[in-house]
């Protein structure tokens, strides 16, 4: 008999359905030895060329993953771990045909088929009926160490740990077929797949490699900054900053336009000032600077580098009967950084992308009651897209960048929806 071994799977995805629109995110391979000995691990996060379906519940971030192989780049790698071994997973089905799409999608038919599969949680149920099905629920029962739940590496080590203590338990001899299974994964032939040497990525990968756009900036330039690119510029930072974070995206951008341009790190010093001292305009507008207006002044001079002195500073009450703002170069908030901020306005056309926390028919009727108008696709007449992550793969959030369309977050949505209501409430009470 030809025995080489188990290899224990885990996926993470984009969704339920394999034969779709849904896709790998991350895969985590463990070998075990017939004996239920762990070889080797290994694992990659892997780009589904879309958006990532529901993060809330497998925690993978697009920053991380727009860095990550795609499965057409992993192809070989896998099926090298894959080859002459029995596919083992927690509920098998769902991760076997996963992968086997995931195969066929790059033009290989592998044999991920059934009769060369096992299941732990079958298995389980078979071994010990009274023990729960589900990953956490078994390794709590058999005493296996279970980590971070719906990561791939993790739960497929769950798996490992489970398949170990079955076969101690003489899941050879206990399930029906064990065997046969075991003989006709190692004899059955794998077309040959070639490996691109891709490097895997892991979660975090995206702390590592997206440095602060300012880090990437020449220190100056020679020649001064003219006013189209100050106006071009500011008005960047002000779509970027939106939903008051700056998405790997947008830190991408930020310093492609300043490359572009050459304008260096003093310089946008600069006009990072003035921008912060256009928004404290318009805050004491009122002749009131609250404490929410406070702590969002605070966070948008921490994103965007603003020392803690300057910040201070500009925060002061303007001097009475005096345009500028003190130590900002900024004018009375009427020129670029406050008047030219941007802002939804009735008839405005919006996109939402991806699994967000709300759901989105709750957005479209939000936002159509505030006078937008949602739409399917994304065109040049969109104004901005709404994505459950910022750093979307989505198709609509690739076509949104190419078109220079603002990518927000739900909250960023709802901050906009907010400053809409606010500027139509004065109409409104003159209709009344």
């Amino acid at each position: 008999m030809h025995v080489t071994g188990y290899a224990v799977v885990d996926v993470e995805t984009t969704g339920l359905f394999p034969g779709g629109h849904d896709r790998i995110a991350e895969i985590a391979i463990v070998r075990v030895d017939p004996d239920g000995r762990v070889e080797d691990t290994w694992t990659t996060l892997v780009n589904p060329g879309r958006d990532l379906g529901p993060q809330q519940i497998h925690g993978i971030s697009a920053s991380d993953a727009r860095h990550a192989p795609t499965f057409d780049d992993v192809a070989g790698l896998v099926a090298d771990r894959l080859r002459g071994r029995t596919f083992v997973a927690h509920n098998a089905q769902f991760d076997r045909r996963f992968v086997w799409h995931a195969f066929a999608a790059t033009g290989y038919d592998v044999p991920l088929i059934e009769p060369t599969t096992l299941c732990t949680m079958r298995t389980g149920a078979q071994l010990s009926p009274t023990a729960p099905r589900s990953l956490a629920g078994a390794c709590f029962h058999h005493g296996v160490a279970l980590g971070s739940a719906h990561e791939a590496l993790s739960d497929a080590r769950a798996a490992a740990g489970l398949l170990g203590i079955y076969l101690a338990r003489g899941a050879r001899h206990a399930v029906p077929g064990w065997d046969d299974v075991v003989e006709l994964a190692a004899t059955t032939p794998w077309p040959q797949i070639h490996s691109s040497g891709a490097t895997p990525v892991l979660r975090g990968a995206a702390t590592e490699r997206d440095t602060h756009f300012l880090a990437r900036l020449a220190t100056a330039r020679t020649l001064p900054i003219t006013t189209w690119e100050k106006e071009e510029y500011l008005e960047l930072v002000d779509r970027t900053l939106l939903d008051r974070y700056i998405s790997a995206r947008e830190h991408d951008q930020l310093a492609q336009f300043c490359s572009q341009l050459g304008i260096g790190r003093d310089e946008v010093d600069q006009l990072h000032r003035e921008y912060l001292a256009g928004l404290a305009a318009v805050a004491w507008a009122d002749g009131v600077l609250t404490p929410a207006e406070v702590a969002d002044l605070r966070s948008v001079a921490t994103l965007l580098e603003v020392s803690a002195a300057d910040t201070q500073l500009l925060l002061q009450p303007p001097a009475p009967k005096t345009p500028a703002v003190t130590g900002s170069g900024a004018d009375d908030g009427s020129g670029t950084g406050a008047s030219s901020r941007f802002a939804l306005r009735p008839g405005d056309l919006v996109v939402f992308t991806g699994a967000m926390d709300e759901p989105r028919d709750v957005w479209e009727r939000r936002a159509g009651a505030a006078g937008l108008l949602p739409r399917p696709a994304v065109t040049k007449k969109v104004r901005v897209v709404v994505a459950a992550d910022p750093d979307s793969m989505s198709g609509k959030a690739r076509k949104a960048e190419s078109y220079g369309i603002p990518v927000i977050s739900e909250s960023g949505f709802g901050r906009l929806l907010g400053d809409l209501a606010h500027a139509l409430a004065p109409a409104a009470g003159v209709v009344r």
